[in-house]
C-alpha cells in the first residue's frame, strides 16, 4: 500500500458540511464522531458537549484532527472505546465497491459492508435512548442500511434529504431503544 502524505485525509465536502449543520445544535455530555477524518463533525460538536471523542483508521487524518480535538483514538470505528455516548455521528463510507481502496467512501456491496460494522461499533456504546446519527447517498441501498439499524435495536428515520445533481444525500436520525 503506498504511504500516503500528511494532507491525506478525508477533506470537508457538501456531505460533511450537510452533516455538521443538521447537528449543530445537538447538546448532552458525551460525543463520538466515527471516522472523522479533518475532524469538521467533532468541532461542531464540541460547542455543545463536555467530552467530544473523535475516531480514525487513518493515523494522519487524526494528526490533523488532534490539532483541535483533544480525544482522538485511531481504531476501526468505536472498537477501543469502553464508554457510553449520548450522540454518535458518522459520515459513513457509503459508494458501493468490489474492494476498499479509499476506505473514507468505500462501502463495500451496496454502499452496506463498512457502514453495518460501523452502525454494530456504534451499537456497543451508545446509552439507551443515545442518538445515532449518520449520513449516508442515494448510491447505497439505504433501505436496507435503515432495516439493519433498527435490527440492531434502533428506531431509524430518515430526517433530511439534499439532492445534489449526482446523487441525493440522506440524513438518517437513530434513537437507541434498548441496551447499554
Amino acid at each position: 500500500m503506498q504511504k500516503r502524505s500528511f494532507d491525506d485525509y478525508y477533506k470537508p465536502a457538501e456531505d460533511s458540511i450537510f452533516l455538521a449543520d443538521y447537528i449543530q445544535k445537538e447538546k448532552g455530555h458525551a460525543a463520538l464522531d466515527i471516522g472523522t477524518g479533518s475532524g469538521l463533525l467533532a468541532n461542531v460538536l464540541s460547542d455543545n458537549f463536555e467530552l467530544v471523542v473523535a475516531t480514525d483508521i487513518s493515523i494522519e487524518a487524526l494528526k490533523k484532527a488532534h490539532k483541535t480535538i483533544a480525544n482522538c483514538v485511531c481504531c476501526s470505528s468505536a472498537d477501543a472505546l469502553h464508554y457510553c455516548f449520548d450522540l454518535i455521528v458518522c459520515n459513513l463510507p457509503y459508494l458501493p465497491s468490489e474492494k476498499i481502496i479509499d476506505p473514507a467512501v468505500d462501502g463495500l456491496e451496496e454502499g452496506l459492508g463498512v457502514a453495518t460494522n460501523i452502525i454494530k461499533s456504534a451499537n456497543d456504546v451508545i446509552r439507551t435512548n443515545g442518538k445515532l446519527v449518520y449520513l449516508t447517498s442515494s448510491h447505497a441501498n439505504y433501505d436496507e442500511l435503515v432495516r439493519r439499524t433498527e435490527d440492531l435495536g434502533f428506531a431509524a428515520k430518515i430526517v433530511a434529504r439534499k439532492k445534489l445533481f449526482f446523487e441525493e444525500l440522506l440524513i438518517i436520525e437513530c434513537v437507541k431503544l434498548s441496551g447499554k
